[in-house]
């Protein structure tokens, strides 16, 4: 006589979340292979694009910014502190933009196939890494170029600022990713979003000139926002090791010290309600699709 263990219930379409996605590693590989190749497919210079678009918008900004305005006079080794910023914003666009769609543009999948929903937000997130790498090579031989001298806190700063995007980005991708299913006008949301974060961080200004126009406590408000902190954080990883004297004037106060962990913390709130958000609703993904 055979004998069988009742297995428990579970709720169809639902996993484990984030942890199904590290399990079936393999799988993201591929999606995120799959995500390149249709990419670039048909593209003369193909993962280039990745040194050309950065390029361009860094000469328009500098031209507009550095030169037009004259910011430069006022900042030491403009072209490091710009590009520094935006390699950082362009990180979060991308994949903030791609993740908020990825569930829709993957709908033949999802309606045909059972694999963790959560692979396709951190799958677009994955190929922006792919396409940020290139860009940083470019700005470490422009820092070089600079007279870059870093330390051990410039370390510091990088991997916190990356961790900060990463999780930021990631997070709000599975949050906006998961409503755009039911309601398609969170692109033009993400859209508009992504319009105004160059504009809403210290990419092509100074922190103090914001500190300057707005007082001390709408300042406090401006630094709660994870991307200004994590471009902050590029700035001192990156830029200020080019200029001159001590580091830390460069800075905004409490950096390290309070900025840093508030901003990982507050990613690390934005990624857990991202990841609730999208569990919550994504056994309804299939019927909605």
């Amino acid at each position: 006589m055979s004998t069988t263990t009742e297995a428990p219930l579970v709720r169809p379409g639902v996993g484990r979340g984030l942890a199904d996605v590290f399990r079936d590693r393999y799988l993201l590989r591929l999606l995120v292979g799959k995500e390149l190749k249709i990419r670039y497919r048909g593209s003369a210079l193909g993962l280039l694009w990745s040194y050309v678009k950065p390029g361009v918008q860094f000469v328009v900004f500098y031209i507009a910014m550095g030169k037009f305005l004259q910011l430069e006079k006022a900042t030491e080794n403009y072209a490091v502190y710009l590009f520094s910023g935006i390699v950082l914003v362009n990180f979060f666009g991308e994949a903030l933009s791609n993740g908020a769609r990825s569930i829709v543009y993957n709908a033949g999948l999802i309606k045909k196939i059972y694999l963790p929903r959560e692979m396709f937000p951190v799958a677009s997130v994955w190929v922006s890494g792919v396409h940020f790498i290139p860009q940083v090579a470019v700005l470490l031989v422009g820092c070089f170029v600079a007279g870059w001298r870093p330390d051990w806190i410039s370390l510091l700063a990088a991997v916190g600022g990356f961790l900060i995007i990463a999780m930021f980005a990631l997070g709000l991708a599975l949050l906006f990713s998961a409503i755009n299913v039911f309601f398609r006008d969170v692109e033009n949301i993400v859209d508009l979003l992504l319009m105004v974060a160059t504009w809403a961080s210290p990419v092509m200004y100074k922190w103090d000139m914001v500190q300057k126009v707005v007082g001390d406590f709408w300042f406090t408000v401006y630094q709660i926002n994870p991307l200004t902190v994590a471009v902050e954080l590029f700035h001192r990883a990156f830029w200020a090791p080019t200029t001159p004297g001590d580091f830390s004037v460069y800075s905004p106060p409490n950096l390290l010290t309070l900025w840093l962990p508030f901003g990982l913390v507050i990613s690390a709130a934005v990624l857990l309600l991202g990841q609730l958000t999208f569990r919550r609703v994504e056994h309804r993904f299939a019927q909605e699709l």
